[in-house]
Formats: structure tokens, sequence, C-alpha cells
């Protein structure tokens, strides 16, 4: 099987330190880069005293495309981005449940054990998800479907840790229709 992601045990407090230090990190990088790439295009193609906000916008969004590539390329892999690129990761890994969701219930309804494994990783990921984030409140409101589903995998004798995302299962729900 093809495992597109593996849910890990983390530290909300600590996940949400280490985010808010990458986050500042990057949005320092932007700011900088900004600034430096508008002051560059009005000096260098501006009129002095004239109106450069054409050359200040293309110099921002050059700004922005520079510190999209050097975070993709060179700070993606360093630890202190590595909660940023696992929340974002686990983010991305439940979007793909939720485009398939329609197909992956109808699976479920048909008692399908690749759609029961794929919505029980989503309840466990949109879980942790949540307590990542501290949003406790909107996870109360699922407490229920969630123990409903796991006490019907338990029933089925399917084992109810589905921490990995496996791209077969995603392959399997998509032949169901709603």
């Amino acid at each position: 099987m093809t495992s597109l992601f593996e849910i890990q045990p983390m530290n909300p407090e600590l996940y949400r330190q280490q985010t808010r230090r990458s986050t500042f990190v990057l949005a320092a990088i932007f700011l900088v880069l900004a600034m430096l790439c508008a002051t560059a295009s009005t000096q260098l193609f501006g009129t002095p005293g004239g109106d450069n906000f054409k050359w200040n916008l293309l110099g921002v969004l050059l700004g922005l495309a520079l510190s999209v590539l050097l975070v993709r390329q060179q700070l993606w892999a360093r630890p202190f981005m590595a909660a940023a690129v696992y929340g974002w990761r686990l983010k991305r890994s439940l979007m793909r449940v939720t485009n398939v969701m329609h197909q992956v219930k109808a699976g479920v309804a048909a008692g399908d054990a690749s759609a029961m494994r794929l919505l029980r990783f989503y309840h466990l990921g949109v879980s942790q998800m949540h307590q990542l984030d501290g949003n406790s409140s909107d996870l109360s409101q699922m407490v229920r479907e969630i123990d409903a589903h796991r006490e019907a995998m338990l029933a089925q004798g399917l084992e109810v840790e589905q921490n990995r995302l496996e791209a077969e299962w995603l392959e399997a729900v998509k032949a169901f229709k709603s």
C-alpha cells in the first residue's frame, strides 16, 4: 500500500508555539523581500515624483513570488518549519478525503472496508487538527458521529487505529456513487 500521510502524535501547545514562530519568520521574509523589490522596481523603472503605484505593486508581487519560492525550495525541509509543514500536510490529506466524501459515505453505507478505514482516518485527522488548532468546540459537534463510526468498525472487526492515509483507499471509494 502507498501511504500518502501518517498522523503523528503532537503536543498542541508546542505545535502552536512552533507554527507562530515559523509564521513570524515567513512574514518577516516576505516583508523584507517585498520592500526590497518594490524599492528596486520604483528606482529602476519609476519616475521621480510620479505615480509609481504599478511599480510598487509589481515589486510586492515579485517579493511574494520570491518568498514562496524561497519557502518551497529552501525552508520547507528546515526543522523550524516542521510543525507548519506537518499541519499543512494534515490539512491537505483531509481535503483529499473531503473531496470524495459523498463517495466515502456511500461506501460506508454499503459496508466497504476501504471506505470505513478512510472515514476513520478522516475522523482521527480532524480530531487532531482541531486539537492542534485549539478548536475543541467544532470537534465536540462531531463526537457522536465519530463514536458511532468507531463502533461500526469494531462490529465489522476492522482495526480502529487508522493513522495512515492510503492511496488505495481513495481509489477504491471513487467507484461508489452517492
